[in-house]
C-alpha cells in the first residue's frame, strides 16, 4: 500500500511536470510565431522601401496627411509614417504609418493608392507611440544624400496575459541612386 502510494505521488509530480513543460512549450511557439511575424513585416517593408522613390515623411496620421499631397520629405526625427512610390506597374503610391487602421489598436498599417488600410501585424501585437520612420535625403535633386529610411518598432507582444516587450529596428537606403 506505501509503495503505490509513493508511487502515485511520483507519477502526479511527474505529470504536473510533463504539462507545465508542454504549456512552456506552446508559449514558446506561440511566441516565436509572432517574431517571425514581426520580422516578415520588417523584411517587406525593407524591400518594398528599397526599390521605392519619391519618399515623404508622415508626421501625424489624419486623412488630408496620408492620402493627400505630403511636402515633408525628410524627417530626421521620426514620423508617424512614409508615403512612397513604388516601382510596380503601373507606378502605385504606397503609405506605411504606425497608428489605428481602424479596428482602434495601434498597429502597422499600409495602404496602396489609397485604398483600404491593412492591418500588418497581429492582433496580439501593440505598436507603441516610440515607433517611428526616420527619413533623410528625400528631398529632390539636387540632394546630396541618397535616400535612407530606418524603420524602429517598439511596441508588447501580448499572449494569455503575458505581456513581452520587444524593439526591432532597421535601416534601408533606396537601390535606384538619385543623387
Amino acid at each position: 500500500m506505501i509503495s503505490v502510494s509513493i508511487f502515485l505521488i511520483i507519477i502526479m509530480v511527474g505529470m504536473g511536470a510533463l504539462l507545465n513543460a508542454h504549456r512552456l512549450h506552446q508559449k514558446s511557439n506561440n511566441m516565436r510565431s509572432i517574431l517571425d511575424n514581426l520580422s516578415f513585416i520588417m523584411e517587406d517593408m525593407s524591400r518594398s522601401l528599397r526599390t521605392g522613390y519619391n519618399y515623404h515623411c508622415i508626421d501625424s496620421t489624419n486623412d488630408d496627411d496620408l492620402f493627400g499631397d505630403v511636402s515633408v520629405y525628410s524627417c530626421e526625427n521620426g514620423g508617424g509614417g512614409i508615403s512612397f512610390d513604388s516601382t510596380s506597374d503601373p507606378v502605385s503610391r504606397w503609405i506605411y504609418f504606425i497608428g489605428d487602421c481602424g479596428d482602434n489598436t495601434n498597429g502597422i498599417c499600409k495602404s496602396v493608392d489609397g485604398s483600404d488600410l491593412i492591418q500588418l501585424v497581429p492582433s496580439e501585437v501593440t505598436i507603441s507611440s516610440a515607433s517611428s520612420f526616420t527619413v533623410i535625403g528625400a528631398e529632390p535633386p539636387p540632394n546630396e544624400q541618397q535616400p535612407f529610411v530606418t524603420i524602429r518598432l517598439v511596441g508588447e507582444i501580448n499572449i494569455k496575459n503575458v505581456v513581452t516587450p520587444f524593439s526591432l529596428q532597421t535601416s534601408v537606403s533606396q537601390r535606384n541612386i538619385d543623387i
